[in-house]
């Protein structure tokens, strides 16, 4: 792909992103321009404001499989490997702002379930070695967890990734910590 459409499609991604987050029902049309393309150009790649999302939502898992393996969670200390794991959330989130529990493509859904048993395996993980206390409800501190990334990456966007990736971990084993 030259330089020129692939600096183009990115454009569209990112803006498809950010627009769509904000109203589903945003036109290619307005895509388009917010990205500084023309419609053509996005119709040539997406035929549908649907297909723009699919892509958009495989742009986005591509970079939580990134973080993911950037953090290491099997691997590194727990402390180490939720801060890389958060800090790199509140990128992609801020990058990428689309929901992906909307996914509609069976191998998107597949992907997003393999990232919640990567990140349900390293919080069991985080009890074994005492920095969550057991006995927590399933689910609750995978949970807690994509709460405390999401507030940091939107809500509290004056915040560094670094400076929320601290405020997450911090939230979480104080939180959730061996009492």
């Amino acid at each position: 792909m030259r330089a020129d459409a692939a600096r183009n499609l990115d454009a569209v991604l990112q803006t498809g992103a950010r627009l769509l987050a904000q109203d589903p029902g945003t036109s290619i049309a307005a895509i388009a321009a917010a990205a500084g393309v023309d419609r053509r150009t996005v119709y040539r790649r997406f035929r549908t404001r649907e297909a723009l999302m699919a892509a958009v939502h495989t742009a986005k898992l591509d970079a939580c499989e990134q973080v993911l393996a950037q953090a290491r969670l099997t691997e590194a200390p727990v402390a180490v490997a939720l801060h890389r794991y958060a800090e790199g959330i509140i990128t992609v989130s801020r990058r990428w702002p689309v929901d992906l529990q909307q996914v509609e493509d069976e191998a998107a859904a597949a992907r997003l379930h393999w990232l919640i048993e990567q990140l349900d395996a390293f919080l069991a993980r985080a009890v074994r070695e005492g920095f969550i206390r057991p006995g927590l409800p399933d689910r609750w501190a995978r949970s807690l967890l994509v709460h405390l990334t999401n507030i940091a990456s939107h809500e509290m966007s004056e915040l560094a990734p670094a400076q929320g990736a601290d405020m997450v971990a911090q939230s979480l084993f104080t939180g959730l910590g061996p009492t």
